[in-house]
């Protein structure tokens, strides 16, 4: 785990950047909550919103960002009115809860816009519980809340900008449909049943700190399709409880809220939880572990029984998820798993296709926002396949079957790349090799997506400088080959079971 976390890639050092630029943000979002007068629970409230506007908001464009950010309020400020008012109104505020998390689900079918404004709401409702709001205290937390999302844009989109040089990155949809059928509609069903669950039994376990259960049952659903996924994820949230309380007992214990060491190690933890995030969730929910502890800790209320109940509550909402995918709408990790590869395997097409126009001297062909839509539909491969290569996972044959199927999509991947990088290469232009070349990675994609494709004519010419390309080609198409013995069996069934 480790070394997955320390030597994973880092191309353009974006993670670097991403983790730097939010302990800027939010550290100066806090800071100028401190010079307006705020108090600690409007501090605490001020640097929440700013981790969110900084961490949730993915739009795949500078400017989509800039709306998504600008919207925040919008959703934020009205929910957070709400959950104060009906602070001492539990039954009240426990349905207004639940409405929250399936609203906020449910906003995933209209893309990562959606998916931010639905964590802020739900996250806003949440941090009203953990600061134990009411009416009196909107004045300031609006105020908070406002001033630092006000900073972290002005950091994210003046002071350090670094999208800007970056191409825009494609964010796969999640799969489509409609009424029960669209993944986000059972998700949204399925998170509200979970977090049903988590209230009823969190409040058995602590009528004060229920909302940790509800917690994490949200958490266990974000940036999951198939209940596989959810059930390694809910697995990998304990688990990073478990390893953040145990340092937290070493770190935020004997801290005990003193306001310098507090503020270092939660800078600290603000760049663990950007930096580890993208590759690992047991990572992060370390760093959010120890966060929480020392925001306890600054609020005169953190000692080792308050740990074991977020253990136990933690516990009690990665059940209620469990519970809620296996029973209520269940997606199977099957069909997630195979509609990602599909589009991937289709990505793959494209990018030969878009790489064969540019060799060919077609001006307008640029395989490049290909090769990152691919890097995108990868990621989403590994996560749905991530309970099948699970070291938990008893099923040695699908195991196996799973790691080859990613191994050969990485080798398609690296293919892909090499042939772009020579794409521009005007002496390869016109080789009938190439063509013929293209034609075969076109079949063999067709083949495994069930289609077949109409052969061209192509006219039988060759250049040296084609020889690279050609390379590539050949590799694709021996990738590509490999993938059908793990994708289907002789028996025709699927890389993983229903």
């Amino acid at each position: 785990m480790l070394k997955r976390v320390f030597v994973a890639p880092d191309p353009g050092r974006v993670r670097l950047r991403f983790a730097v630029r939010a302990v800027l943000g939010i550290g100066l979002a806090v800071v100028g909550c401190g010079l307006a007068g705020h108090s600690l629970v409007g501090a605490v409230t001020g640097g929440l919103a700013a981790l969110l506007a900084l961490f949730t908001v993915t739009d795949s464009t500078v400017r989509g960002q800039a709306v998504t950010t600008a919207l925040l309020p919008v959703v934020g400020l009205p929910v957070l009115a709400v959950a104060a008012e009906l602070h001492e109104r539990p039954l009240a505020r426990d349905l207004a809860f639940l409405a929250v998390v399936g609203a906020g689900v449910y906003a995933r079918r209209w893309g990562p816009r959606g998916h931010s404004l639905g964590v802020f709401a739900f996250m806003t409702y949440f941090v009203a519980q953990f600061l134990q709001a009411t009416p009196r205290h909107l004045p300031e937390l609006y105020a908070a809340l406002l001033l630092s999302l006000l900073v972290a844009a002005g950091v994210r989109f003046g002071l350090w900008c670094y999208e800007r040089r970056l191409p825009p990155a494609p964010v796969p949809a999640a799969p489509g449909g409609t009424g029960l059928s669209r993944v986000t509609t059972r998700q949204a069903v399925q998170a509200t049943a979970g977090a049903g669950f988590a209230l009823v039994v969190g409040q058995l376990v602590s009528g004060e700190r229920w909302y940790w259960a509800v917690g994490a049952t949200w958490w266990v659903f974000v940036n999951t399709t198939s209940r596989g996924e959810t059930l390694v994820r809910g697995f990998r949230r304990v688990l990073g409880t478990v390893i953040g309380i145990g340092l937290g007992l070493l770190v935020a214990v004997p801290v005990a809220g003193a306001p310098v060491p507090s503020a270092v190690v939660l800078a600290i933890c603000v760049f663990g939880i950007f930096y580890t995030a993208a590759v690992s969730y047991t990572w992060m929910m370390l760093w959010v572990t120890i966060l929480a502890e020392l925001l306890y800790g600054l609020l005169g209320v953190l000692e080792p029984a308050l740990l074991a109940l977020r253990l136990a509550e933690t516990a009690v909402g990665a059940l209620g998820a469990v519970l809620a995918v296996l029973f209520v709408l269940p997606v199977t990790t099957h069909a997630t798993t195979d509609a990602w590869i599909q589009r991937a395997l289709r990505c793959v097409h494209a990018a030969t296709a878009e790489a064969a126009a540019r060799l060919a001297g077609s001006p307008t062909a640029d395989p490049a926002p290909r090769v990152a839509e691919l890097e995108q539909l990868l990621a989403r491969v590994r996560l749905s396949v991530a309970p099948l290569v699970h070291p938990l996972n008893p099923m040695l044959s699908r195991k196996n079957r799973a790691r080859r199927v990613l191994a050969l999509l990485d080798d398609c991947a690296r293919e892909i790349r090499g042939l772009v990088a020579v794409a521009a290469d005007p002496e390869a232009s016109h080789d009938a090799r190439l063509a013929a070349a293209c034609w075969r990675v076109e079949a063999a994609v067709e083949a495994l997506t069930g289609n077949t494709p109409d052969e061209p004519a192509v006219p039988a010419t060759h250049t040296t400088a084609a020889e690279p390309a050609l390379a590539h080609l050949h590799g694709l198409e021996r990738a590509l080959a490999e993938l059908a013995a793990p994708l289907r069996t002789p028996s025709g069934s699927p890389l993983v079971g229903a």
